[in-house]
């Protein structure tokens, strides 16, 4: 037993230092993972709202990707993504006649991926991320079928391709 925990310890340092990271693409590369959609009810108002949840998997070069809390509280920052965020979100709803139509809604501008390397060093990253937007439900408003194209941007400015996801039923306006 005392035999084998030297061993043990000197394998474990030799063999990590045969590591080699990833050659992922400095452009940022995404694929579509899964959505779904959570109901919450308000306990004061009783206002319901839908929670989607869109994630996708990335990879990234050179992982220089999303703010940090301090650089989205300075309007200069903000302002040299051109008045959008890390998320590029294209609303897909499903006409009463089976067509299709785009949106870029207002409330979809500006969506942020957060800081996911903090020490700045540059590097590979691969992960998963969950986007989370809120449907509202009103009184006017019947079920509606949606859908969204994603594409994310690092801090080069370098969009990655565009993914589209499933359909998914939440409130809506026809």
């Amino acid at each position: 037993m005392k035999i084998a925990f030297p061993f043990l310890v000197f394998s474990t340092i030799a063999f990590s230092g045969c590591f080699n990271p990833p050659d992922f693409n400095s452009v940022p590369r995404i694929e579509y993972a899964s959505i779904g959609k959570v109901t919450e009810i308000d306990p004061i108002t009783s206002a319901k709202t839908d929670k989607v949840t869109i994630t996708i998997t990335f990879e990234d070069g050179d992982g220089d990707l999303g703010a940090s809390a301090a650089e989205l509280a300075d309007e200069k920052f903000r302002n040299s993504y051109g008045g959008s965020g890390t998320y590029e979100l294209v609303t897909v709803r499903k006409q009463a006649d089976g067509s299709e139509k785009e949106y870029i809604l207002s409330e979809d501008n500006g969506k942020w991926i957060p800081l996911l390397k903090i020490d700045n060093n540059k590097g590979p990253l691969k992960g998963k991320l969950d986007l989370n937007i809120p449907k509202r439900y009103a009184n006017t408003m019947v079920p509606v079928e949606e859908k969204y194209k994603i594409r994310i941007r690092d801090r080069a400015m370098q969009y990655s391709n565009q993914v589209e996801t499933d359909y998914i039923t939440i409130p809506g306006y026809r």
